[in-house]
């Protein structure tokens, strides 16, 4: 095996047909991948398709109510032995064969120790003009390098990170205790802060692209920003002196300033009563601890998460 070998977790639960073409897509990167690791959630749903792909192709099978977004993805990284570990969601499209390449060369040459490496992501085609801007503002043309330092120019966008695809230096996280779990949402973010704050650095990397968008519903941007709040607020170390409220406001303005440029003005009324859901939940999940168990359960999108959970 090489010493810069690569291993890609991706939990799946139910995956549509489209899944079969990202495992194919994986399979002929450019920089040749080890092993594929799929955590699949209750096996009744498993495509048994998916073993003809490649013999690169390992599953491993859990129940749904032992998933966690924190947990899960622990357990598989320690199933690995490569020296670097791809996250993607099974939703994420790579753009090209150079992702995994890309993504690889993060880790050299930079001057910085890189704990983790996070690519673009861009709209898929039926993607609303709204998210498309959400993407634009999220991950620009610019790669960047993020570290302890860009806290006073970035705030929270310092520990911004998403495992829709993100490769993980395995010694590096193993080093670093790996991600806090339960976790609700989140778990790149909070072990991004994590790596930052004990000398390590996280890059974007703009030429890591994958194609990766949804059209939510008000109620279920409503929930996963509840569930966001939550993750906020059972992580105040993190999250504590950071604020997160004024980039909201930032997008708001800038995606409106967006839609009219692109005579798209007659979306503005739904960007306000979408942002008005979103941070209606947001502000709900930061105060959950006074919310009842049962209120709980009708806003967020993660009802097994509070099942484990002691005292609710």
């Amino acid at each position: 095996m090489s010493n810069d070998s690569v291993d890609i977790i991706i939990p799946i639960y139910r995956p549509r047909e489209e899944f079969l073409d990202l495992l194919e897509r994986l399979i002929k990167q450019s920089y040749p991948v080890n092993r594929i690791i799929l955590i699949n959630t209750e096996q009744k749903y498993f495509d048994e398709r998916l073993f003809l792909i490649s013999d690169k192709i390992e599953v491993h099978h859990i129940d749904k109510k032992d998933f966690d977004h924190a947990a899960t993805r622990d357990m598989a990284i320690r199933m690995s032995d490569a020296k670097y570990v791809l996250f993607m969601t099974m939703d994420a499209m790579p753009a090209s064969d150079k992702l995994v390449e890309r993504l690889v060369d993060c880790f050299a040459g930079s001057g910085e120790t890189i704990a983790v490496a996070y690519a673009r992501q861009l709209p898929r085609k039926d993607c609303r003009m709204q998210e498309k801007y959400t993407r634009k503002f999220n991950y620009p043309e610019e790669s960047m390098t993020k570290n302890i330092d860009s806290l006073a120019k970035l705030g929270i966008k310092t520990y911004f990170c998403s495992d829709v695809c993100a490769m993980y230096d395995r010694e590096i996280y193993l080093k670093n205790g790996g991600f806090e779990a339960p976790a609700i949402f989140n778990e790149d973010m909070v072990y991004a802060a994590k790596a930052v704050n004990t000398g390590y650095s996280i890059r974007y990397c703009a030429e890591a692209k994958v194609r990766h968008s949804h059209n939510y519903s008000c109620a279920e941007l409503f929930k996963r920003n509840f569930d966001m709040g939550v993750s906020q607020a059972m992580h105040p170390e993190v999250f504590g002196n950071v604020s997160s409220e004024s980039e909201g406001m930032k997008l708001v303005i800038n995606t409106a300033k967006y839609l009219c440029k692109n005579g798209h003005w007659y979306e503005i009324p739904y960007l306000f009563v979408s942002s008005a859901y979103k941070y209606l939940g947001y502000k709900k999940g930061l105060k959950y601890r006074k919310l009842k168990n049962k209120t709980i359960l009708k806003y967020t999108s993660n009802a097994e998460f509070w099942r484990h959970l002691s005292g609710r």
